[in-house]
């Protein structure tokens, strides 16, 4: 999950448009909430407007129009927000923490914990880039590596984090003042509480803060867990969602394929590819069931062996076209859109570990193709006696998936 969200942010090239509105669930009914257009209505400095500016956003998006009045609002609000990966949370808590740090004051004021260390560079890559102009504003990161003598002083203002080492350098290394922090951001929270150890890592810094301390959470998903988190981090929230464009079945055309044996799915997988105008396609496998045969195609191979690095460049090469074919495992199953794929091929249909329907990652992996409402086609390879598994994810579904002879090219050429 981490992994994915740091790819998403490091492949975004634009921000998603969302055609849903933002919810507000409010706990407090007499507080004051509105709305902005642009990032001059809001109480920030020259200098942060030079730098929202060089970064490219020429006007808010939708979950800053609504988040960014919240968080900049005096006095400070908590405030949970969920909006789905590429949509502006980042630079829209960066904003915030770069305008509620004193620039005079040499020490800790604000908190940001982000569930692993890549994605927490990631974010200070944005702090760096919005606050380039606020020279007397400077940003350290509590992540491995990184140490600080005991008993010695930070004199940053913004510390951003993993949540072990950051309790280290507050308790342990006592080089963070707790009583003196006026905002706590945390971010990915739906990761943090999915990752073994990190809630309660970060549960123990922020009961630590003091009661005036600002919380911002931000989260991809608002599920029941998200929210029962949330509640013990953050009192009297405003909530902001921002829905996330529903994955559906309606324009995605589904057809399977009878295969006996693996040279039998190679042959049908060729057959798609050379009779249908392909913009671009993913094929979801274990990798190495296509190892000798990969050559055929000009190939992008995405798996989980290699780096995040590695992993956004082949993303990257893929989006621009530079590849027509992307082989996957369930590395990149979800969040991942490239809007040119057309073609989805599920070389296995995927199950658990008790051999039943995965219904969440069949529908995450058709979902790469048909973005956007755009139309698209999902093949998979069945073997015969993995039929029932084709009726199971019908009924789940209810919808209708097309059996095709995986040799009838007359067929193929007419989809």
């Amino acid at each position: 999950l981490a992994e994915t969200s740091l790819l998403n942010k490091l492949i975004r090239t634009s921000l998603v448009e969302s055609s849903h509105h933002v919810e507000i669930l409010q706990q407090d009914p007499s507080s004051p909430l509105f709305s902005i257009k642009t990032f001059e209505e809001l109480p920030l400095k020259k200098e942060l407007l030079q730098g929202i500016y060089l970064m490219g956003f020429n006007r808010p998006s939708k979950i800053q129009e609504t988040a960014l009045p919240i968080m900049l609002a005096y006095p400070p609000q908590n405030l949970i927000a969920q909006s789905q990966s590429g949509t502006g949370k980042t630079a829209a808590f960066v904003l915030a923490m770069l305008s509620r740090v004193n620039a005079a004051e040499k020490h800790p004021q604000c908190l940001c914990l982000a569930p692993t260390y890549e994605l927490a560079l990631q974010i200070g890559h944005v702090i760096e880039n919005i606050g380039q102009f606020c020279a007397d504003i400077k940003v350290t990161y509590a992540v491995r590596g990184n140490q600080v003598p005991q008993g010695s002083a930070l004199e940053e203002q913004i510390v951003i984090g993993t949540p072990g080492t950051m309790l280290d350098w507050c308790f342990k290394r006592r080089a963070i003042d707790v009583k003196k922090i006026t905002m706590f951001v945390l971010d990915e929270a739906d990761i943090m509480i999915d990752t073994q150890g990190l809630s309660c890592q970060s549960i123990r810094i922020q009961r630590a803060l003091p009661k005036s301390c600002q919380m911002l959470l931000f989260s991809a998903t608002f599920k029941e867990t998200v929210r029962a988190f949330a509640v013990q981090i953050v009192s009297n929230p405003i909530v902001i969602k921002l829905r996330e464009e529903e994955l559906t079945l309606s324009n995605i055309r589904q057809y399977y394929f009878v295969c006996r044996s693996r040279e039998e799915k190679y042959r049908a997988l060729c057959n798609i590819y050379g009779s249908i105008t392909i913009g671009q396609a993913m094929i979801f496998c274990q990798v190495k069931q296509l190892s000798g045969e990969i050559h055929a195609f000009a190939v992008a191979i995405l798996t989980a062996e290699l780096t995040v690095a590695q992993r956004a460049n082949v993303i990257q090469r893929f989006r621009d076209g530079k590849e027509k074919v992307l082989i996957a495992t369930n590395v990149c199953a979800r969040g991942i859109d490239v809007q040119q794929v057309t073609i989805v091929v599920n070389f296995n249909l995927p199950t658990d570990q008790k051999c039943r329907p995965d219904f969440e990652t069949y529908l995450h992996r058709i979902g790469r193709t048909g973005r956007f409402g755009k139309r698209g086609i999902a093949f998979s390879m069945v073997e015969r006696q993995n039929m029932r598994l084709v009726q199971i994810i019908e009924e789940h579904f209810q919808t209708k998936i097309k059996q095709l002879d995986p040799d009838d090219m007359d067929e193929l050429e007419r989809l």
